[in-house]
C-alpha cells in the first residue's frame, strides 16, 4: 500500500512552519515610529513555484492548467488568505492590482514573483496603518449610548470603498474591544493599556514574518485554488507533519509558548529530560539557547518556531538553556540548565481508554471508550522493520485486549474532531473489528479503481461496538466509520461527519533542485478520491450517523460543503463484500430510548439551547455596540450559567469514568487581530463569561487552570453515547434471536472455535 495521507484543513491542529530566512531588504517604508521592511522572493522560491506548477498541472487528481483563468483564482485566493475579513485592503487597492489579475500564471512561469510580493508589501503597509489608527483611537473616548452594530464575520462583505470606510470599520472594532473589557469590569486606564499593548503586539508579530512566509501564503493560494486539501509545505512544515504522524521527536520534553518577548515553558512532558532533571518548571522563561559547549544565542523576541528549532536536535546531543525562573522578575538571577536530548513520545495524541459505567433499572453495564485523536503511524520506523513502531492500530489493539480483561459490555471508538491521518491505519484499524475483506476503494485521476482490504483473518474485538463522530471527524475517520457502517458491524452515533473523500500524498520538490543548498519544500497533493465499499462516497455528504445528535455547525461555515471548489459527490460500482451483521432493527428502539432520555436530560437540553443561540448569532452576524444592550445580554448569560452551575453542583453523576489513562505561532499566516468574539459551541459545558482578553493577556496559571477545568468538565455527548451502547448491550442479551440476526458472525466464530 502506498504511503498516503488523508487530512482535513483542521487536522492535527498543526502549525504551518517553514524554513526560517532573514528577510531580504528592498526598501524601508516609514510609518509612524516603525520602519516596515519590504520583502522580495528568493531564487529558490521562484524555482520552487515553477516546479510545483508543473507537478500540479500534470499529476493532480483535478489537474488544471496554469493559465489566465487559474491566475484569477489564485488572485482571489491570495487576497482572501491575506485579508479574509476585508479589514485592511480597500476596493481602491483591489482595483489597483486588477491589471495583474490574469498575469500571476506568467509570474510563476517566468520565475518572477515580484507581483505577489508587491501585493503583500501593500498589505503590510495597510496593516500597520490600521494598527496605528486603532492605537490613536485609544487616546479618545467612545459613546456607548448610540445604537450601532458591528458585523461579526466580514468574509462575504464588500471591501471598504475608501480609507474613510476602512477607518469606520476599525472604529467599531476598537469600540467593541473596549466594550468587552468594560463589561468585564476593567477601568479606562487598564483598558487603554491592555489594548495599546495588544495592537502593538500585532504589529510586532507581523514584523516577524519573512519572505518564506509570504511565499508559503502565495503558493497555498495557488494550491487551494485547485482543490481545498492541496497545500504547499516548506521544509519545516514537512518536518512537523512527520512528527504529527509518528507522534515523537528528539528534544527536551517541554511545550513552549510565546508570551510577550519571552519563550515560556508551558508544560513539562512526564518522563522527558526536562522532567527528569527537575530543574525546568512551568512558567520558566528561556532567554538563550546554546548547542553543547558553544556560545549562547539570545532568543528574546524570537518567533516560537525558531526557538523550538534551536531547542530540538539530534538524539543524545546536549543543549544548554539560559533560563529566567518563573518566580523572579525581569532583572532576576538567570540559571543555566544543561539537558541531553532524547526521544519524546507525544502520548497526549495517542489512543486512550476509559470505562464508563451506566446504571439503568438497577442493571450496571460497562462501556469501554477508546479516544483516538488521529490515525498516526511512524512510517519510517515501519519501513526500517522496527518491531515497536508507533501505530494507532497497534495501540487500539492493545487497549481492546485490556478492555476484554476488564469485561466491558460494549466498546465505543470516539473519533470526534479526528481529522484523519494514515490510510493504512484506517484500513488496519477496521480490520480489528471485521474478519477480513475490502475496507475502502480508491479511484485515480485516470479512473482506475483499487480496493484496499484487510487481509488478516480474525477480530481483535468481536462484541458489539459503536463509533462516535462529529463534523470534525474527517478523512481516515470517515473511512473507518463508513466501513463499520457498511459491514453492519457497529452503530454510528453523533452528527454528520466533515465530508472529505479525497486522498493526498506528499511530493518532495527538492528532487528537482540542481543545488543541494536550494530547498524547494513539498506538496501535499490530492491524487485520488476514496469511495465506500457500497459504492458511495463520503465526499461532501460525510457519514450519516445511525443515531443522530444535534448538529453543532452549518454547512456554510464548517465542512467540505463550505468549500466552493470541493469535488462533487459521485458513486461507483460497489466492492464485493459480505456484511458482518445487520443492526437496522436496533436503530428505531435505540433512537426512541435516546429521545426519551435526552428529553429529560437538562444538560443535553442546555447544549441544544446553546447550539440554537450560536447558530442564530451566526445567521444574524451582528452584535450591538450599545452598552445597555450588551450588559443586559451579559447578565442574562451569567444568570443562566449560575443556574446550570447550581444544578450541576447538586447533581450526582453515576456515569462518570471509573478508570482512565494515567502556543503556537503559525508560519505562512498573517495575524488576525481584534476579531469580535465568535460564538463556539462548547460540548463539554457552557463557555465562561467573556473577560475581553486574548491569548497571552491572561496569566499562564489562569490559562492552564481553565484548560484543566474544560478537560475535566462533563462530556454530555460521550455520556449519552455510552447510554446508547448500554441500551444495545441490554437488548442483545435479552433477545438472543435478535442478537443472532444482528451479529450472525458471532455464532460462526463460536462454531469455528469448536
Amino acid at each position: 500500500m502506498k504511503k498516503q495521507m488523508l487530512m482535513v484543513a483542521l487536522a492535527f491542529a498543526m502549525s504551518a512552519h517553514v524554513v526560517t530566512a532573514q528577510p531580504e531588504k528592498v526598501a524601508a517604508v516609514q510609518t509612524d515610529k516603525a520602519a516596515i521592511v519590504q520583502l522580495k522572493p528568493s531564487v529558490a522560491q521562484t524555482q520552487a513555484a515553477l516546479w510545483a506548477s508543473r507537478v500540479l498541472a500534470r499529476y493532480h487528481y483535478k489537474a488544471m492548467p496554469l493559465d489566465d483563468a487559474m491566475s484569477a483564482k489564485i488572485f482571489d485566493a491570495y487576497f482572501k488568505a491575506l485579508d479574509s475579513e476585508k479589514l485592511y485592503f480597500t476596493q481602491a487597492d483591489i482595483d489597483g492590482f486588477a491589471p495583474v489579475r490574469n498575469k500571476l500564471d506568467d509570474a510563476i512561469n517566468n520565475e518572477d514573483l515580484t507581483v505577489p510580493f508587491q501585493i503583500y508589501n501593500v498589505y503590510q503597509q495597510r496593516f500597520f496603518d490600521r494598527m496605528a489608527y486603532a492605537r490613536e483611537l485609544l487616546k479618545g473616548k467612545f459613546d456607548f449610548n448610540t445604537d450601532e452594530t458591528l458585523q461579526i464575520d466580514r468574509e462575504k462583505a464588500a471591501w471598504a470603498k475608501n480609507e474613510d470606510e476602512a477607518k469606520d470599520l476599525w472604529r467599531k472594532r476598537v469600540k467593541n474591544d473596549w466594550l468587552r473589557l468594560k463589561l468585564a469590569g476593567k477601568d479606562d486606564k487598564s483598558i487603554r493599556e491592555t489594548l495599546d499593548k495588544r495592537y502593538e503586539g500585532y504589529q510586532s508579530r507581523l514584523k516577524k514574518l519573512n519572505n518564506e512566509d509570504v511565499f508559503q501564503m502565495f503558493m497555498n493560494a495557488y494550491a487551494m485554488a485547485i482543490e481545498p486539501h492541496t497545500n504547499y509545505l516548506g521544509p519545516r512544515s514537512a518536518e512537523n507533519f512527520d512528527i504529527a504522524m509518528r507522534l515523537s521527536l528528539d528534544g527536551i520534553g517541554a511545550v513552549l509558548q510565546s508570551r510577550e518577548d519571552y519563550t515560556v515553558i508551558r508544560e513539562v512532558v512526564p518522563g522527558g529530560p526536562a522532567d527528569k532533571s527537575g530543574k525546568l518548571k512551568v512558567g520558566d522563561r528561556i532567554v538563550g539557547v546554546a548547542q553543547g559547549n558553544g556560545p549562547f544565542t539570545d532568543v528574546m523576541g524570537w518567533r516560537i518556531d525558531d526557538v523550538v528549532q534551536l531547542v530540538r536536535g539530534e538524539r543524545n546531543s546536549t543543549v544548554r538553556l539560559d533560563v529566567l525562573p518563573a518566580d523572579v522578575g525581569q532583572d532576576g538571577k538567570h540559571t543555566t540548565i544543561s539537558l541531553v536530548r532524547q526521544k519524546i513520545s507525544m502520548e497526549e495524541q495517542s489512543a486512550k481508554k476509559k470505562i464508563i459505567e451506566v446504571t439503568d433499572n438497577g442493571v450496571k453495564r460497562r462501556i469501554g471508550v477508546i479516544q483516538l485523536p488521529t490515525f498516526y503511524q511512524d512510517f519510517e520506523a515501519r519501513r526500517k522493520g522496527d518491531k515497536d513502531f508507533k501505530s494507532a492500530t497497534r495501540d487500539v489493539k492493545r487497549i481492546l485486549g485490556e478492555l476484554k480483561k476488564e469485561k466491558v459490555d460494549n466498546v465505543l471508538i470516539d473519533l470526534r474532531n479526528n481529522g484523519g491521518g494514515s490510510l493504512i491505519e484506517a484500513v488496519e484499524l477496521t480490520g480489528l473489528f471485521i474478519d477480513k475483506g475490502p475496507v475502502v476503494q480508491q479511484r485515480s485521476a485516470e479512473g482506475r479503481v483499487e480496493v484496499e482490504s484487510d487481509k488478516d483473518a480474525g477480530l481483535a474485538w468481536d462484541g458489539p461496538m459503536g463509533v462516535l463522530i462529529n463534523r470534525g471527524s474527517a478523512s481516515a475517520s470517515e473511512i473507518f466509520a463508513a466501513a463499520i457502517q457498511d459491514y453492519g458491524r457497529g452503530i454510528i452515533i453523533g452528527e454528520p461527519s466533515f465530508g472529505k473523500g479525497t486522498v493526498q500524498t506528499l511530493i518532495n520538490l527538492d528532487r528537482f533542485s540542481q543545488d543541494d543548498k536550494l530547498k524547494y519544500g513539498e506538496l501535499k497533493m490530492t491524487i485520488a478520491q476514496f469511495f465506500r465499499i457500497n459504492g458511495g462516497t463520503t465526499q461532501l455528504r460525510g457519514v450519516t450517523p445511525d443515531i443522530k445528535f444535534p448538529v453543532t455547525s452549518d454547512d456554510d461555515n464548517f465542512g467540505e460543503q463550505s468549500y466552493e471548489n470541493a469535488l462533487p459527490w459521485v458513486q461507483i460500482k460497489p466492492a464485493t463484500y459480505m456484511p458482518a451483521g445487520d443492526l437496522k432493527e436496533l436503530f428505531n428502539p435505540l433512537q426512541k430510548k435516546h429521545d426519551a432520555r435526552v428529553a429529560k436530560d437538562r444538560d443535553f437540553l442546555d447544549i441544544e439551547q446553546d447550539i440554537a443561540e450560536a447558530l442564530k448569532l451566526r445567521k444574524d452576524n451582528v452584535i450591538s455596540l450599545n452598552e445597555a444592550v450588551r450588559r443586559k445580554e451579559r447578565e442574562s448569560q451569567e444568570a443562566k450559567a449560575r443556574l446550570r452551575e447550581s444544578r450541576l453542583a447538586g447533581k450526582d453523576n453515576p456515569d462518570e469514568p471509573v478508570s482512565g489513562p494515567g502556543s503556537k505561532e503559525q508560519r505562512g499566516k498573517v495575524p488576525s487581530p481584534t476579531s469580535p468574539k465568535k460564538t463556539n459551541v462548547v460540548l463539554k459545558g457552557a463557555a465562561g463569561a467573556d473577560d475581553g482578553l486574548q491569548g497571552d493577556e491572561r496569566s499562564l496559571t489562569a490559562e492552564l487552570a481553565a484548560e484543566k477545568a474544560a478537560k475535566n468538565a462533563k462530556d454530555v455527548y460521550l455520556q449519552e453515547a455510552a447510554h446508547i451502547l448500554a441500551d444495545e448491550a441490554g437488548m442483545l442479551k435479552a433477545d438472543t434471536r435478535m442478537a443472532s440476526r444482528a451479529m450472525p458472525y458471532l455464532s460462526m466464530l463460536k462454531q469455528n472455535s469448536n
